[in-house]
């Protein structure tokens, strides 16, 4: 069918193992989620499986968005995302959060949170000035380029600027514990984002 979910971030506990370790986890509302569509190498040039998540009232859809899914007979959802295909696949077909089993490996992908702009401090982990005897030269990033030659600031210097809510993958976390009855998965450690963020949930690469 597919190699991943969508799904939502809910936040963070801790659960224990068998063992009695105590474990932080991220527990992720994965599905369910309806194929929308199928891309075929016939028709589209390559092969992936649509998925949506998140059923919303018809009036906060845009009309394209709205006829896409009337087409394919599939209820308004707030998000659509596309998958590896594997095997078959067809429209309509609902994934829950049993496509993952307890100790897989997955790759967990998301957007940070938005941290605005930035120093170097903050952003590039400068260590900064002195902090005493008279130093004006605090926080600030310092000299950033030659005079004479090359006369201009080297491609990539890091310098303060936007920082996170960027795309980020957190690659082969353990599916600590699944609950596929209620659609949740635990994973160890964190995840990109915030309470209620977007997440892709896919099998890792790195198996």
């Amino acid at each position: 069918m597919t190699n991943g979910l969508l799904g939502k971030k809910l936040g963070m506990t801790q659960i224990y193992d068998a063992e009695g370790r105590l474990i932080p986890v991220t527990v992720i509302e994965a599905g369910p989620c309806r194929v929308s569509a199928v891309r075929t190498r016939e028709q589209q040039g390559y092969e992936a499986v649509q998925l949506t998540f998140e059923e919303v009232p018809e009036r906060k859809l845009t009309k394209a968005e709205l006829g896409h899914l009337k087409k394919q007979q599939i209820p308004a959802s707030r998000h659509l995302r596309e998958f590896k295909k594997l095997g078959d696949a067809q429209v309509g077909h609902v994934l829950k959060a049993d496509l993952f089993q307890k100790g897989e490996w997955v790759d967990v992908e998301g957007i940070s949170k938005g941290k605005g702009f930035q120093g170097v401090m903050k952003r590039h982990n400068y260590r900064g000035g002195p902090e005493t005897h008279g130093s004006m030269f605090h926080r600030a990033p310092g000299s950033i380029g030659s005079s004479s030659y090359p006369s201009r600031v080297w491609k990539g210097k890091t310098l303060p600027g936007h920082m996170g809510s960027g795309r980020v993958t957190i690659q082969r976390l353990r599916v600590v514990e699944a609950r596929p009855d209620e659609n949740l998965l635990f994973v160890s450690g964190a995840v990109p984002g915030a309470t209620g963020g977007l997440l892709a949930v896919r099998k890792s690469k790195k198996g």
